[in-house]
């Protein structure tokens, strides 16, 4: 937040009282306690947030019997700032300091204490993974929490943004843990400021729609499940067909009711017929052109190819450039704007939901043309009326018009001066009726109106629509168009459904994001034997990033080239140490990579004094055999001597930090015979097992290789993220494993290796990359290409879609993306490890000559003042993080919930080890390599 901004809050401030939600407790859900309370100066009354102005937090303190306590920011930059500008405090972790999210509270709860306690974490190395604040976020319009795969520090909000913070567990794909309150209803109370002088909603008993009855009944008017018929017709109802659809789909978006709809609707010969009707390759008729599209939308199918048709395409093409007064007017073309052929306004606000569902700017001049129908009452006619026609506007043509408005945004006032006609127009009962001359509530109007209101913020007024169809509902299940009247009409039904399910148009077709779905792994690993001639130095032959431009990035972004922070003056030693692995890969910037070295090295002190063994924790009860071996691996990487480096032996440290046994009274010290002290993951294991190996160390880490081994999957390859606790497999964590493994002689260590490089190739997606916790991750890609470097010719296939994928992430200034269609800018963990692990080069063969450079003075840091700190995740060596521009991030790993991203959610929150995986080609089976710059 700026200056300026924080001034003018202050003003704000001053003038009036705030609250942070209201003055009451609002229960939600399903037993889901939304508190309200008095916020601390300077932030923002929830109101104030609404789907297209600020963002909105909530944190769930369920755990200790509280709470969901929401706060608002109007201008907020990132998830941490929205969080401690709308009154809640954090406390981080001694290991990775303030930015490491370990405890939150707020002093709506237990008086601003903050949780967990200090008796259930002491907050000194990171939280385990089944105890952590996990960070979950929906974007505007999305119905569902999604994992974050930044962290809170990295991820810059949108204005309409929604985050959530809860404590307890999840895993790398996010399916377990989510919120138990859905997006929605931490938005409901937001809206955009009423008008004054809108009326308050009426003051009727609650109710709610029998969905599921609803959706019998419709279910039943359907011909083999698929299709409208008209008694005493035999062709299908389209339009009839279309709206069972977004209702079904609105009741039950996984279920399969709606896309047998959406695939009998698309087939060639139905398209055609209802959206073609003057020939396949003459204009559509518009309107149905754009139920179809929003069809496909609601079901999770392309209306790019819908029936052999572009519709949206097919849309845009067809909008008109000029009216009935021009020289040569187009058929179908009122005026400017018009999408031909649709005559009526329905069609109009029809086609710019489809288009922005499907990804599409809406022609300007088409929406345009909508908010230019609003009539003087606010409302909007049925009609696409020209100037000095009769303007009659209609309630539930005004509420899908708002809809629309409200969606392609920038048409507040329009907008505003709609949702007051509507709000005026509501009974006493809850109902609107079907025209403005009309006395009778409406089922098929106050659904519509209903529906738009709640999107529009204004759920009490929709809760009271839902009230009074609530007492319309018939025996059957159905709706009739009129109270009072006995008959049941389908277009009732189907807007109440929709009402019903809270949901709207938008949110129906709103694209939420996917994660990957990986191919079939081969059910037996290819056959291969170690190759006999020298591995190459540099990175594969082909294209790939420009290394050079990445090193320079990391390079750029040091704290007087020796560390990044993750928070004012606390070095973030993990990512320092991958970023030195990456230049170590790449042979670039040698001068710099000294300066790295012998910061670490030589006794240098971050700005509060802390130098890389206050993060390695040698020599203290808490000494992480993970954070040990990454310091000795690179150490040995540089021609350093890990038995002194920085002071210690690192290669005793580890022999001692084996563990005899498991400790269950501290499961996060030892889960077994064999694992190194605190090495939570499996990251941790496999760089402390590297380290010794490379030292000569092969017996003493006997029982750590065997532990690694055990928890390979047998009957698939693959390791997990985690130690110690459940977890999924995932591709970041078997590359890794299968490089510590690659370094053992014997047979059956081959043959492991073996089977997990057929894993990690079966993982990879269509265009290259991997999946992990961020979606198609660029940390997992570069992991995956330092794994299956390993058996360079066997793979080569492969490693040239993987060194595309990374060269199609990375952007101008050199740096990379965390992911593919995620939040784009440069992120130094992602970039570290993408330079890195793009040459291919594995951790237990790098080697760096740093000859001809010169030692240059330690220098002595003060704290940083500059900029907010960046939130570290939990699980430093498990996987990307996320900062963007110029601050480096935390530790990553999948724990999004302390702020970075990561990658197995698990490892990530537990092992705060090798973020950065900048470095790795392998030489299949142990060989040294000296690489060339690449």
């Amino acid at each position: 937040m700026g200056t300026e901004q924080k001034a003018k809050r202050g003003a704000r401030a001053r003038r009036r009282l705030l609250s942070l939600l209201t003055a009451s407790l609002v229960t939600l859900g399903t037993g889901v306690v939304f508190l309200t309370t008095a916020p601390p100066a300077g932030a923002d009354p929830i109101e104030r947030c609404t789907r297209t102005t600020g963002a909105i937090v909530a944190v769930d303190f369920g755990r200790w019997g509280g709470p969901v306590v929401r706060g608002c920011d109007t201008t907020p930059t990132t998830g941490y700032e929205l969080l401690h500008s709308s009154g809640f405090t954090t406390t981080g972790t001694g290991h990775d300091g303030p930015a490491f999210l370990c405890r939150i509270g707020n002093k709506s709860f237990a008086k601003g204490k903050e949780y967990p306690t200090p008796a259930e974490e002491d907050c000194v190395l990171t939280p385990q993974a089944t105890a952590y604040w996990s960070y979950w976020i929906a974007s505007p319009g999305q119905r569902k929490w999604t994992y974050s795969p930044l962290g809170a520090m990295s991820r810059t909000l949108k204005p309409g943004d929604v985050d959530a913070w809860v404590f307890g567990a999840t895993d790398i794909g996010g399916t377990r843990g989510r919120p138990s309150f859905t997006p929605d209803e931490v938005r409901a109370e937001g809206g955009d400021p009423p008008a004054p002088g809108d009326p308050a909603p009426p003051n009727v008993p609650p109710g709610t729609v029998d969905v599921p009855a609803a959706t019998r009944w419709l279910a039943d008017r359907l011909t083999n499940g698929q299709r409208v018929v008209d008694e005493g017709a035999t062709d299908p109802n389209y339009l009839a067909t279309t709206e069972v659809a977004y209702a079904l789909a609105a009741a039950d978006g996984e279920g399969p009711a709606a896309r047998r709809i959406a695939d009998f609707l698309g087939r060639p010969e139905h398209t055609g017929a209802y959206a073609y009707p003057a020939g396949k390759d003459q204009a559509p008729d518009a309107t149905a052109a754009a139920r179809l599209a929003l069809v496909a939308e609601a079901t999770g199918k392309d209306p790019r190819a819908f029936g052999g048709h572009d519709l949206l395409g097919d849309l845009v093409a067809n909008v008109c450039h000029s009216g009935a007064d021009a020289p040569q007017p187009v058929p179908g073309c009122a005026t400017r704007g018009d999408f031909r052929t649709t005559g009526q306004t329905e069609g109009q606000a029809l086609a710019v939901i489809a288009l922005l569902g499907g990804g599409v700017t809406p022609p300007a001049d088409s929406v345009t043309r909508l908010a230019q129908l609003q009539c003087d009452d606010g409302g909007f006619p049925s009609f696409l009326i020209l100037d000095g026609q009769v303007c009659e506007s209609e309630p539930n043509t005004t509420a899908l018009v708002a809809l629309a408005l409200q969606r392609a945004g920038g048409h507040v006032p329009v907008v505003t001066k709609a949702r007051s006609s509507l709000k005026k127009a509501q009974f006493p009962t809850g109902a609107w009726a079907a025209t403005s001359y009309s006395s009778p509530g409406s089922a098929y109007a106050t659904g519509w109106v209903a529906q738009t209101l709640r999107a529009l913020g204004d759920r009490g007024h929709a809760d009271a629509g839902l009230s009074w169809l609530s007492r319309q509902q018939l025996p059957g299940g159905s709706f009739s168009f009129e109270e009072g009247t006995p008959d049941p009409l389908l277009y009732a039904t189907t807007a109440a459904v929709v009402a019903g399910a809270k949901s709207d148009l938008v949110t129906l077709t709103t694209k939420e994001p996917e994660p990957p779905t990986p191919t079939t792994p081969p059910t037996t690993p290819p056959t291969t034997t170690p190759p006999t001639t020298t591995p190459p130095t540099g990175p594969p032959a082909g294209e790939g990033p420009d290394l050079k431009k990445g090193s320079a990035y990391l390079a750029g972004r040091l704290i007087q080239g020796r560390y990044y922070e993750s928070s004012r003056g606390f070095a973030e030693y993990g990512l320092t140490i991958d970023a030195a692995y990456a230049l170590a890969a790449t042979g670039h910037d040698n001068t710099t990579l000294r300066n790295i070295v012998d910061f670490l090295d030589k006794g240098g002190k971050d700005g509060t004094g802390r130098g890389v063994h206050d993060w390695t924790k040698v020599g203290t009860k808490y000494a992480g055999g993970g954070f040990i071996g990454k310091a000795a691996v690179l150490a040995e990487s540089v021609g350093r001597d890990p038995r002194n480096f920085g002071g210690r032996d690192l290669i005793a440290a580890l022999a001692d930090g084996v563990c005899p046994a498991a400790t269950p009274n501290e499961p996060r010290k030892c889960a077994a015979k064999g694992n190194y002290t605190y090495a939570t993951s499996v990251f941790s294991q496999s760089l402390g097992v590297i380290a010794q190996v490379r030292a000569g160390e092969t017996a003493a880490a006997a029982e750590p290789i065997a532990y690694l081994k055990s928890l390979q999957d047998p009957a698939t390859g693959a390791w997990p993220s985690l130690i110690g606790e459940k977890s999924d497999p995932e591709v970041d964590s078997t590359a890794m494993a299968a490089m510590a493994v690659d370094l053992l002689p014997d047979a059956a260590s081959r043959a492991a290796v073996d089977k997990a490089l057929a894993w990690l190739a079966a993982r990879q997606l269509p265009d290259g990359g991997f999946p992990g916790a961020s979606g198609n991750s660029v940390n997992s890609a570069a992991l995956a290409i330092q794994g299956l470097s390993l058996d360079a010719d066997t793979y080569a296939a492969p490693l040239a879609k993987a060194r595309k994928f990374l060269l199609s992430q990375q952007n101008k200034d050199g740096g990379f993306n965390v992911a593919k269609g995620g939040q784009p800018g440069s992120d130094v963990r992602a970039s570290a490890q993408a330079v890195g692990g793009a040459t291919g080069i594995s951790f237990g063969v790098l080697t760096r000559d740093m000859s001809g450079t010169t030692a240059q003075p330690v220098p002595t840091v003060s704290a940083n003042p500059t900029g907010p700190p960046s939130i570290i995740t939990t699980g430093d060596e498990s996987g990307g993080s996320a900062s963007t521009g110029d601050s480096a991030s935390g530790t990553g790993g999948s724990l999004a919930a302390t702020g970075s991203r990561v990658t197995g959610l698990a490892a990530a929150a537990v092992a705060l080890v090798l973020a950065g995986w900048g470095t790795v080609h392998v030489a299949r089976r142990r060989r040294e390599t000296a690489g060339g710059p690449a």
